[in-house]
């Protein structure tokens, strides 16, 4: 089972940027989609982006379409989540999932422990 490891959270001011970071272990990385959710307080998880293994294929959800960019470096068996122009409503935990493929993700059952995202107004 893959280990996950979420850093680069913090406090930013609407309409800045943060980049989230996902370490994983082990050598088979580049087999797996990957994929960031979040989750607000009182709010269910929800899905943002996802990334097949290769890198080719991308996913965004709605609401970050245009202002996250996810990306990967299977070298160092790392996801990445570039968030710009951040919202208020962006506020939440942030996770990283690895999973078979893009649209099963969350049934690889590999998350990390989150890092906080506070976007002030």
């Amino acid at each position: 089972q893959v280990q996950l490891v979420e850093s680069g959270g913090g406090l930013v001011q609407a309409g800045g940027s943060l980049r989230l970071s996902c370490a994983a272990s082990g050598r088979t990385f580049g087999s797996y989609a990957m994929g960031w959710f979040r989750q607000a307080p009182g709010e269910e998880r929800e899905f943002v982006a996802a990334i097949s293994g290769g890198g080719i294929f991308r996913r965004y959800a709605d609401s970050v379409k245009g202002r996250f960019t996810i990306s990967r470096d299977n070298a160092k068996n790392t996801v990445y989540l570039q968030m710009n122009s951040l919202r208020p409503e962006d506020t939440a935990v942030y996770y990283c999932a690895a999973g078979p493929s893009i649209s099963t993700i969350t049934d690889g059952g590999a998350w990390g422990q989150g890092t906080q995202v506070t976007v002030s107004t």
